[in-house]
């Protein structure tokens, strides 16, 4: 299948979302035309604004999709678009959640898009579906490293065992193993008669500065949301959390510019591919914020501070989940952000929004 080049229009859906809004400002730098999906007229009025500001206006334009799960809900979306981003799925934490409330939606609205492409997107060439590196790992004690070929139904496994009383977190990462895995289903289903081809990106945390419509912290998403309340809110955390509940993380701006390459890379075709920079705890964060606030965050005299990495008597650091990335290295290459610099613009964004 060709690659989708400059001047094609890309349908992104979710646009309002944090790294859905990101994707659209990449792609709009690069010379894409963009339709974004929104859920009110309000939300796409707003996305509209910001990227009017950002020189773009012309060039986006949005529809209104109110219910993603409904069938035939992205029928007019798809037509006259030539690739499809699509990242909009649920994400809630919620402890009173049944696992389907989350399963349901986030597969129907992945099926309800790769349907509409097929019977009314004439014109598309590739799908890139945002997935999670939650769909990917599984806990264990020890730690471990994961590539593409790994999948949890541990969570899927656990969710259907505990049901309601499954942890949030649990219930989340089996709705992105589902609903990834029902978008490779029907790919494999319908593969004589689609003529696009797909591909899946996994991030792991995804942090860094915020674009879309955000007012106050309590809107922030839980990615975005833990990190201000872990780096940047006040009160001492206890340092076991710090340094042992380690995972992974991305800026989301690198979250964005895979997005963008696996539409310019004919390799990327029907592949799954992992996109991060790395492992980390907490308490690296803190270390850097430490560091670097007093220059770059000099409305916060009492960041957290925790139990520096260089002090032993923290105890012992355990990096737990990393990520064979050489598969998306390879095709994609992306160069990922440091912690340093993600942080640094993060902390811009918060002296902007007076946070």
């Amino acid at each position: 299948m060709p690659t989708v080049a400059h001047g094609s229009k890309v349908l992104v859906t979710g646009a309002n979302g944090y790294i859905a809004a990101w994707i659209v400002r990449n792609l709009l730098e690069k010379g894409y035309d963009v339709r974004g999906t929104v859920r009110t007229q309000e939300k796409g009025n707003r996305l509209k604004e910001i990227y009017e500001k950002f020189g773009y206006g012309d060039r986006f334009e949005f529809c209104i999709v109110s219910d993603i799960v409904k069938d035939g809900a992205f029928d007019e979306a798809v037509k006259g678009v030539d690739a499809i981003e699509h990242t909009a799925s649920p994400v809630t934490f919620s402890t009173e959640l049944e696992p389907q409330e989350l399963i349901r939606p986030a597969v129907l609205g992945t099926v309800s898009i790769l349907k509409s492409a097929l019977y009314h997107g004439r014109d598309v060439q590739r799908i890139v579906f945002t997935s999670s590196c939650g769909a990917v790992l599984s806990v264990h004690p020890e730690p471990r490293i994961f590539n593409e070929s790994n999948w949890n139904d541990q969570a899927v496994e656990m969710s259907e065992r505990d049901g309601k009383n499954a942890a949030p977190i649990t219930k989340y990462r089996a709705s992105k193993v589902l609903a990834e895995r029902a978008a490779w289903k029907f790919l494999e289903e319908n593969k004589a008669s689609i003529n696009w081809d797909l591909v899946v990106i996994n991030p792991p945390f995804v942090f860094g500065p915020v674009i879309h419509d955000v007012s106050t912290v309590s809107a922030l998403n839980l990615s975005t949301g833990q990190f201000y309340s872990f780096v940047v809110a006040p009160g001492e955390k206890a340092p076991q959390v710090l340094r042992t509940n380690g995972n992974s993380w991305v800026d989301v701006r690198d979250v964005a510019e895979a997005h963008v390459a696996a539409l310019q890379k004919e390799e990327a075709a029907n592949e799954r591919l992992i996109v991060s920079a790395g492992s980390v705890v907490w308490q690296d964060w803190l270390d850097i914020a430490y560091s670097i606030a007093p220059t770059h965050l000099p409305s916060h005299t009492n960041l957290p501070r925790g139990v520096p990495l260089s002090d032993s008597t923290g105890g012992d650091v355990m990096y737990q989940i990393n990520y064979d990335t050489s598969k998306a290295d390879r095709i994609l290459g992306i160069k990922y952000r440091t912690k340093e610099e993600t942080l640094k613009d993060t902390f811009a964004d918060y002296e902007a929004r007076g946070w």
